[in-house]
């Protein structure tokens, strides 16, 4: 049933685009409701506004916290107009109907994104503006709830299409976005507060979904919910993918965790190609050199500004995605010549690693803490006799952190900062291992003097000793078995290095 809108409250913080609005309302001969600095902002382009305060012949107080919060208000947005007994009501106690009510809320995420004390924040926390959104939506059969500045340009285009007057189907709308513009809010102020208390609750609201081309596979939907601007610039090429997004984070991820020039490239969210060097451009080559065939068609992430060299050095091979801190304007001519090849600049100073993960399984979620640990040598436990020399301690810093990101079980084969060999996924450790072994010979890398990590103990010696007979001359592992010590007297026969780490990285 269409219904006319003869009467608007509008309260807003954001006033951009509003104008547009005011003036089709005023044109429509609605009457206007305001206050604060929305009725200002309403006289000042010559429309007639009627103060809340003369509806209720009471003031806004406390500073501006009460302005709205009066049955006047709520009775006329909330009244039936189908129902006799409140407009019987209605009429008793000079309630006139409101049809449209235009609100949205202090900018609460903002500031807390802002890092102010605790007082601004708390005083961004909305409470007349929620109310009212609340109860418009509560009573879309008569009345019309506009939440967001994102609906302004909607709202005007229905005004000028439908002559001032609304669907049932229009109202129904807008009050479910008013729901999700509610709820989002509500969520954002509870995690707020429970980075203090924390309560083992999961919420999580995300407004911004963007519909992808499919998801994990062709017959999958999917849809990736979040801002990447925030974070990324795209420069060249198609829409991510579902899976360019997860491999993408994982590469990101990757080489977040290297303080030298690094390049990760990445199948399937594990790093075939793994290389820390003087300069971006030995790190590119030393990286692809790892694993040549399974570079094709990967994802590359690199840590610092990519240069000319670079640029051509990469642009033989065919890959997806790039990601990097930034281009040289002539390296990024060169890696665009390719169109669809996916170029992106990373907001490093707004990227941050997530402190939480979470998946949904069985009938939940599971939510853990993410795995921010890379043990460094102050970390290093010797347990062999031999103790690794400075060179084999830099690397074994290297495989740790590359091992901890192959999916388990997984073994990392590190040599000169570079991932010769590794391997993840296996049922067994052995085989891992073997695979490792097998990888970094096919390509051409002598063993000889490389480390080994591991992402778990090692529950039997077999693996140190297969590592010893290709070369391998220290190792890194978490201990913690209860055969610990079979391992570390096969190392020390073998004439190996080993560490502990007291750490785990599982990744499943």
């Amino acid at each position: 049933m269409r219904k006319k809108i003869k009467s608007a409250l509008i309260s807003v913080y954001y006033k951009d685009k509003l104008d547009l609005v005011v003036k089709e309302l005023d044109k429509l001969g609605v009457k206007i409701y305001s206050t604060g600095g929305t009725q200002s902002f309403i006289e000042g382009l010559g429309v007639s506004v009627t103060a809340v305060e003369d509806l209720t012949s009471y003031p806004s107080i406390l500073g501006g916290r009460v302005k709205t919060l009066h049955p006047k208000v709520f009775g006329g947005i909330l009244g039936r107009r189908d129902n006799y007994s409140d407009q019987k009501e209605m009429a008793l106690y000079e309630i006139p109907e409101i049809d449209l009510v235009i609100v949205d809320l202090y900018p609460f995420e903002e500031t807390v994104k802002a890092g102010k004390d605790e007082d601004d924040v708390i005083e961004k926390i909305d409470i007349g503006g929620i109310s009212l959104i609340r109860a418009a939506a509560k009573n879309f059969n008569d009345t019309v709830i506009v939440s967001s500045r994102n609906d302004y340009e909607p709202l005007l285009e229905l005004l000028q299409t439908k002559n001032g007057e609304t669907d049932l189907e229009d109202r129904k709308k807008f009050a479910a976005k008013a729901f999700m513009t509610s709820s989002h809010y509500d969520t954002l102020i509870f995690e707020y507060f429970n980075n203090e208390f924390k309560f083992e609750v999961f919420k999580k609201s995300e407004l911004n979904g963007k519909v992808l081309r499919y998801g994990e596979n062709p017959h999958q939907r999917g849809v990736f919910y979040g801002d990447l601007n925030e974070i990324f610039e795209i420069l060249n090429g198609k829409e991510l993918s579902y899976n360019n997004l997860v491999d993408v984070d994982a590469s990101i991820n990757l080489v977040a965790e290297f303080t030298e020039p690094t390049v990760a490239i990445i199948k399937h969210t594990n790093s075939c190609g793994l290389a820390s060097r003087e300069n971006i451009c030995e790190a590119y080559k030393a990286a692809f050199a790892c694993d040549t065939t399974s570079a094709f068609g990967g994802v590359i992430a690199v840590n610092r500004k990519i240069d000319l060299a670079t640029a051509n050095e990469m642009n033989s091979l065919f890959f997806e995605v790039l990601t990097a801190p930034d281009y040289d304007d002539d390296a990024l001519a060169v890696l665009k010549s390719k169109k669809n090849r996916i170029i992106i600049k990373v907001q490093s100073s707004k990227f941050k690693v997530q402190s939480k993960t979470f998946k949904n399984l069985l009938n939940g979620v599971l939510v853990q803490d993410a795995d921010s640990s890379s043990e460094k040598r102050n970390q290093f436990k010797t347990v062999t006799t031999k103790a690794p020399s400075e060179k084999e301690i830099s690397d074994l810093e290297f495989a740790v952190i590359a091992v901890k990101h192959l999916k388990s079980n997984g073994i990392a084969l590190v040599k000169n900062k570079q991932l010769i060999g590794s391997n993840c996924g296996q049922t067994s450790r052995v085989d891992a291992l073997q695979n490792a072994i097998r990888k970094a010979k096919e390509f051409g890398f002598d063993l000889t003097g490389s480390v080994m990590a591991s992402d778990a103990f090692f529950p039997f010696p077999d693996c140190v000793t297969i590592a010893a007979e290709a070369g391998v001359t220290a190792i890194a592992q978490p201990g913690g078995s209860i055969k610990d010590q079979d391992s570390i007297d096969a190392a020390n026969k073998q004439g190996q290095a080993m560490v502990t780490t007291g750490v785990r990285h599982f990744k499943h």
